[in-house]
């Protein structure tokens, strides 16, 4: 029987390239992102591995969506043995005087609260299921670490989802539950654009920012993904070999 994946943001960027990469190396993946026309173009684009891709349209800042995702994985599936919490978003550079509530509780909604009701769900489902266990890995950032300038509502959102990994992972040690987290920083993809063209530095300058091909992200999440249960990567960090973040302030 093939293993169960869940990708969340799946529809583009990181989300999209795992999730094909876990079809082709014999997952069946159930892919979840807001946009059904998205998602439906990755299953198409999965080629002779798209019978084994579940689109699921979601939008996991919103509890009841995410309990809905879940309990069409336990009727389809009855496992899960594989979560890749992904989706998020950011803002533009903004100071944090000028950061609105609803900005705030927008980026909180999705990269927090999205990511613990994704996890939550996952690991009362590893828990109860036989055999039991599984492996969460949660996108985390180089913001998880150290801040951009005018980033003040995803850096705390990062920063918060370094903490839902220890514990997390901490609290699955009894039932098989390996969690863990990986660091992205400056993959080529729309998300980061504008690193090509000149973004804030610590400084103040603006300055364009080394990118690296995401073929790297999707390899140092595999090595994660392909790991037994009884081994664990907690953290570790992908990032532009080049790009500004030890010493980037």
């Amino acid at each position: 029987m093939r293993p169960i994946a869940l990708v969340t943001g799946a529809s583009s960027g990181i989300g999209k390239a795992c999730a094909l990469a876990l079809l082709q190396e014999g997952w069946q993946v159930v892919m979840v992102g807001r946009r059904a026309d998205a998602l439906a173009a990755v299953v198409a684009q999965a080629g002779d591995h798209a019978p084994q891709a579940y689109a699921i349209p979601a939008d996991v800042s919103k509890e009841p969506e995410v309990l809905a995702v879940f309990a069409e994985i336990r009727d389809r599936f009855g496992r899960l043995d594989l979560v890749f919490n992904n989706a998020g978003i950011s803002l533009p550079y903004t100071l944090p005087g000028d950061v609105t509530g609803e900005a705030w509780r927008r980026m909180v909604d999705t990269n927090l609260n999205g990511a613990f009701y994704t996890l939550s769900q996952a690991f009362k489902l590893m828990q109860e299921q036989s055999p039991q266990g599984g492996r969460i890995i949660n996108n985390g950032s180089i913001s998880a670490h150290v801040p951009r300038p005018g980033s003040i509502a995803y850096t705390a959102t990062k920063h918060a989802i370094s903490g839902l990994t220890r514990a997390a992972s901490l609290d699955g040690r009894p039932y098989n539950i390996a969690v863990g987290q990986i660091d992205i920083g400056n993959v080529a993809s729309d998300m980061t654009l504008k690193m090509a063209q000149g973004v804030h530095q610590a400084d103040l300058s603006i300055r364009p920012e080394p990118r690296m091909d995401m073929s790297a992200v999707v390899e140092t999440f595999l090595t994660m993904a392909r790991l037994p249960l009884s081994a664990n990567i907690l953290f570790t960090t992908v990032m532009a070999t080049n790009m500004p973040y030890v010493g980037r302030g």
